[in-house]
């Protein structure tokens, strides 16, 4: 299917329609009218579905330079106005659980895939298990394992390509469930039996401590904590490309995410934590929901009419790896904030973990972003370990 000409093409003006849509929906989230919806359907799945259905109706492009610099431009200052903010010392209270809870989702991807493959491969094309291998590299940690593994499997580009509109839509489309879980989260840790103290300790105490630094936003503020997010990220960008990279396992950006993560948790032990009071991590949102703009803008949902087959192996795929999650969170007794962390620190990465575990415990963002860490770590190995199985199964 030809994709038409786009009604909004000029970078310029998809970042102010990005930026009118978050600001409406946040302008209608505090509408007391509008309480009961949000509550069912988060604010943050419409910041993803709106630009997605604007794409679909020819509105947005499904491709744009704005896409791919906004994650390089965003991401890093993102990242560290988030995690600058923390209490590091007591997110190291979820250690153990929080990373078993992410072992049990990946192994639900690794597994998962062959499983899907040996489904429907009678009705597939023959170097599908390289695309599928491509692609779990993606649901373990984001894009960079997804082209590492791509490189390193020779994958052809036809299937690649049907791969990443798989990626887009299912992997983005679980997002959407896994946020719009979060209204039932309380049934859930009560029926696994989750001791949920840990959680809302650490949530109560960030939140105090966030709460015992605001004061009202000074125009100095604001300028500073743009300053310190845009001006370290820029420091991060530039030395993580002088940074030689690791084989096919840590390339420039992913040293870029690396350092900004760093920076971050090493600014939470200093005064500049203090920023929070001011809105640091409110800024930090902010660039993240615009980059998640994007990303939904890069969504059509008219894509699964061309290949339907490919998008019913990525919801048997990502359905498997979501039975895996909960019986491991049923296993570990973790509470659903840590079951949606890890599955979204899988699937979506860095990027959109932070988002996840900010719409389950709103102070608990950087938990998310230390698994999508972890996951983009791990994700070559365990990426490499399903091709292994795919071409198995194939």
């Amino acid at each position: 299917m030809d994709e038409p000409t786009a009604l909004i093409t000029e970078w310029p003006s998809l970042l102010a329609a990005f930026t009118v849509i978050v600001g409406v929906i946040y302008r209608l989230r505090a509408s007391p009218a509008m309480q009961g919806f949000f509550r069912v359907a988060p604010p943050i799945l419409w910041v993803y579905f709106v630009p997605m259905l604007g794409t679909s109706l020819g509105l947005f492009p499904k491709s744009s330079p704005l896409y791919d610099q906004t994650i390089r431009l965003l991401l890093p200052p993102g990242l560290v106005l988030l995690l600058l903010s923390s209490d590091a010392r007591s997110l190291v209270k979820l250690g153990p659980k929080a990373i078993g809870t992410m072992l049990f989702g990946t192994a639900g991807i690794v597994l998962g895939a062959p499983l899907a493959l040996l489904i429907y491969k009678a009705w597939l094309p023959a170097d599908t298990w390289m695309g599928m291998g491509a692609l779990s590299g993606s649901w373990i940690g984001g894009s960079s394992n997804m082209v590492a593994i791509k490189e390193s499997l020779g994958t052809p580009e036809g299937i690649f390509g049907v791969m990443i509109v798989v990626d887009v839509l299912i992997g983005y489309g679980w997002m959407g469930i896994v946020m719009a879980l979060s209204a039932y989260q309380d049934r859930v840790d009560r029926f696994f039996g989750v001791d949920r103290a840990v959680v809302d300790d650490l949530n109560r105490r960030i939140a105090d401590f966030q709460a015992s630094q605001r004061r009202p936003t000074e125009f100095v503020d604001l300028a500073v904590v743009v300053a310190i997010g845009m001006g370290t990220g820029w420091v991060c960008t530039n030395l993580g490309a002088w940074l030689p990279p690791v084989g096919s396992i840590i390339s420039a950006f992913g040293w870029t995410v690396i350092l900004a993560a760093t920076i971050g948790i090493a600014l939470s032990f200093t005064r500049v934590s203090r920023l929070e009071g001011a809105g640091a991590s409110h800024v930090g949102n902010l660039f993240l929901y615009l980059l998640l703009t994007t990303l939904g803008a890069q969504a059509d949902l008219r894509a699964v009419l061309d290949a339907p087959i490919f998008f019913l192996v990525g919801a048997t795929w990502i359905l498997f790896h979501a039975a895996v999650l909960f019986l491991g969170g049923r296993l570990l007794k973790a509470p659903m904030f840590l079951i949606a962390t890890a599955s979204q620190a899988n699937v979506g990465g860095v990027v959109s973990a932070p988002i996840v575990a900010s719409v389950y415990q709103p102070s608990l963002a950087p938990v998310g972003l230390l698994l999508g860490v972890l996951g983009n770590i791990l994700g070559l190995y365990a990426g490499l370990l399903c091709a292994t199985l795919l071409q198995m199964v194939a």
